[in-house]
């Protein structure tokens, strides 16, 4: 199979297009013929060596995807061959996204909605259970206002869409530019609770409108913490999504004796269970549920090309540099 490896830490220079052997199909596994990946932060994180390549288990980037079943483990018999399916594979897999073929442990595994296209499909898995978790992990009353940093954001845009459907309709959020602003208008967030960070300041405008927040939920990290940190109530509740919160930022939440959420999809790996890979395949069932019941809707995408060296170097830039304008990245993979 062809794949995009990443040779070395650093810039996008070390991208590389190689040719493997196809990937061993133990009992428990599907081998996926991969249609479409999505491009996440986290990639470009552990390509510069931050504290995710800690999770980089093989050369090859990608954590989620969609496609077809080309062979079934031994012990598989809940799937066929040509199944259109999709996954989070985090660090599970034989191997990352960027790739024509990958072995997945079959329980990670959803069917895909017959109205979704693989393109649609692969955007899904990462972005909509860290939103899930989010939203499954906390009960936030429904009068309460919620602050939500980088809402026009995948993550953002399906946790927004689990609020409002959810009857949370009091939701105070950031954007950028003039795109951000009309897509979260456009799923229904009031224009007056939409906040222009570049032209506003943030704290200034949302004490003036709200005071303090009982729930803040930051999804960027970095500057946008130590913000959210200033907004948060004492004794509120702090959802961090990124690890990126500041050393000033968390100081802060100390002082205010904050309740702090970590949310992270790897983490139900991490138990001593059989049915540890379980709650992947679930959560997929359960998001691709609520898309088949316009519960909420799928996440906007922007095909950046096919597999190649070229469209993955792309993709990152375009990351990096804050460039996505609320779009999930997809590469084709034929």
């Amino acid at each position: 199979m062809k794949a995009i490896t990443l040779n070395n830490f650093g810039g996008v220079e070390n991208f590389e297009l190689q040719e493997f052997e196809q990937p061993k199909v133990n009992n428990e596994d599907v081998l996926i013929k991969i249609r479409a990946t999505a491009f996440n932060p986290i990639d470009y994180q552990m390509r510069q060596g931050s504290t995710e390549s800690k999770l980089l288990k093989s050369p090859i980037l990608g954590r989620e995807l969609s496609g077809e079943i080309v062979k079934l483990g031994k012990e598989v018999n809940f799937f066929s061959i040509g199944d259109k399916v999709s996954a989070y594979v985090g660090s599970l897999a034989s191997n990352g996204t960027y790739a024509e073929l990958i072995s997945v442990p079959a329980k990670l595994v959803s069917k895909n909605p017959d109205k979704l296209s693989f393109e649609e499909a692969a955007a899904i898995p990462m972005v909509g259970m860290t939103a899930l978790q989010g939203f499954n992990r906390v009960t936030i009353p429904k009068d309460k206002p919620i602050f939500l940093t980088g809402g026009a954001g995948g993550v953002g845009t399906i946790l927004i869409k689990l609020l409002l459907a959810n009857g949370n309709t009091n939701i105070y959020t950031t954007a950028g530019n003039k795109d951000s602003i009309n897509h979260l208008k456009n799923i229904g967030i009031s224009e007056n609770n939409i906040i222009n960070y570049k032209e506003e300041d943030l704290i200034e405008v949302l004490r003036n409108k709200v005071g303090h927040f009982e729930y803040v939920i930051d999804l960027v990290g970095g500057k946008m913490s130590e913000i959210a940190a200033e907004l948060v109530a004492v004794f509120g509740m702090y959802m961090d999504v990124t690890f990126l919160a500041t050393e000033k930022a968390k100081e802060q939440l100390f002082d205010k004796a904050t309740t702090i959420l970590n949310i992270a999809n790897y983490a139900p790996a991490l138990k001593n269970s059989e049915t540890r890979f379980e709650y992947y395949g679930n959560a997929l069932r359960e998001l691709f549920d609520k898309i088949e019941k316009d519960i909420i809707s799928p996440t906007k995408i922007n095909i950046v090309g096919k597999l190649s060296v070229e469209t993955v170097q792309k993709a990152h830039l375009m990351m990096e540099n804050n460039q996505t304008n609320g779009k999930k990245l997809i590469m084709i993979i034929e």
